[in-house]
């Protein structure tokens, strides 16, 4: 795995951190009524999600990827078309403005098993782990330690976006809750998105 690789990992996998979801909608919410800390501690449940579901991603992915080159490049185009659809979901999506929700007090083990709950049972974000991640996946280094690099990226970057959001919930909740807020933030991610999208099917016909 080179530089330019992580170049462009890093903002493209940054930009599915910070799009707006059930996690991050979480983060927002419990920052807003039970503080910034509680919110990023929460967060823990969710890194704990996101961690199980790297693992199992790589070792079924790294086999396939090791066996079949076939499997190895179509799992690559279509995990850039993914992203050209995210992009699309994002650029596209509803921005009415919400009504704000009253939120029963939880603790924060309550908080932790909330965030697990949510980021389990999402199925995007298990097709961030097996269609996005080994678009970066080079078959011609060690598979295994390359999803362990870009797995470790995810999580601290995720971490930095949940931090993000508890912090929009504590001080911006206001301006990230008006439609033309959200739909700016939106197409900032749709075109970071996006462009990665198109820079990794570029390289791959060349």
């Amino acid at each position: 795995m080179n530089a330019s690789t992580l170049l462009l990992f890093i903002p493209a996998c940054f930009a599915l951190n910070m799009a707006p979801g059930p996690n991050n909608l979480l983060s927002i919410s419990n920052a807003t009524h039970h503080g910034f800390l509680a919110s990023c501690l929460a967060g823990m449940g969710r890194l704990l999600a996101f961690i199980a579901m790297i693992v199992i991603s790589a070792a079924g992915l790294a086999a396939v990827l090791e066996t079949s080159e076939i499997i190895f490049h179509t799992i690559k185009f279509l995990g850039g078309v993914y992203l050209i659809f995210i992009a699309f979901k994002l650029w596209t999506a509803d921005t009415k403005e919400e009504k704000p929700k009253e939120t029963a007090q939880k603790n924060l083990l309550e908080l932790v098993k909330q965030e697990f709950l949510v980021a389990i049972g999402n199925p995007k974000a298990i097709l961030i782990f097996t269609a996005f991640l080994p678009q970066f996946i080079d078959p011609n280094q060690n598979i295994s330690s390359q999803f362990f690099v870009l797995g470790a990226l995810f999580i601290m970057l995720e971490f930095i976006a949940l931090a993000g959001y508890a912090f929009i919930g504590l001080h911006l909740r206001r301006w990230f809750s008006r439609p033309s807020g959200k739909r700016l933030f939106n197409r900032i991610c749709a075109v970071l998105l996006s462009g990665a999208a198109t820079l990794l099917l570029t390289a791959r016909r060349t």
